[in-house]
């Protein structure tokens, strides 16, 4: 049986368009945060490169990985040495013309514990994410790991109810949301973006329900 209690750690680190340096950085914030004893890892949204949508810029495309390429191949690797479950949200090419906000969730062995697609996808100001991703079309899911049962979300699902309703609904133990918060100026004042949903909540309820 899985174990009911462990620790998560949630990587927030600066990150830039050079994708090689930010996974060399993540691979190392992993094993530091392995070596205090985390055994479920979260990376931030789209973690091998600076938060691109706030342009609408072909060239941001090149960007994009396909399915078990770098970034599943290196994490994997480091969970099975590591004995701990990475979350990897990472941008996916999946063929010509459709890329998806997406996440690994890695078990301890290194094999694919499950994939996660970003359902919702916004478009405003600063965050013309419809131009790069096409929402997900897995639904909402309870990953089961070696460490317990893992749900994940990404950044805008957390403002729709049901993305933490249904996904509590399915047992998770855990549920992960991964964001690419930015420092937002509005005239004098500087604000930080932060979600302000209670998912622990949602999940309470659900499970009464």
């Amino acid at each position: 049986m899985p174990n009911q209690k462990y620790k998560i750690a949630v990587i927030q680190l600066n990150l830039n368009d050079v994708a090689e340096n930010n996974l060399k950085k993540c691979l190392s914030w992993v094993r530091d945060a392995a070596s205090q004893g985390a055994e479920v890892i979260s990376l931030p949204e789209l973690y091998s490169s600076h938060y691109f949508c706030q342009s609408e810029d072909v060239d941001n495309f090149a960007l994009a990985e396909p399915l078990y390429s770098t970034s599943f191949i290196a994490f994997s690797a480091l969970a099975k040495e590591l004995g701990v479950v990475i979350i990897v949200p990472f941008f996916e090419k999946r063929m010509a013309g459709i890329y998806h906000n997406s996440a690994y969730i890695i078990d301890t062995d290194g094999s694919e514990a499950g994939l996660y697609r970003k359902m919702h996808i916004p478009d405003d100001p600063h965050f013309y994410e419809k131009f790069y991703f096409t929402p997900g079309d897995l639904g909402f899911k309870t990953i089961p790991t070696q460490k317990g049962k893992i749900g994940t979300l990404i950044c805008w699902d957390q403002w729709y109810p049901e993305a933490a309703r249904l996904t509590a609904l399915k047992r998770c133990r855990s549920l992960v949301l991964s964001n690419s918060y930015w420092l937002a100026s509005t005239r004098k004042r500087t604000i930080w973006r932060k979600p302000t949903r209670r998912l622990d909540e949602c999940y309470e309820r659900s499970c009464r329900s």
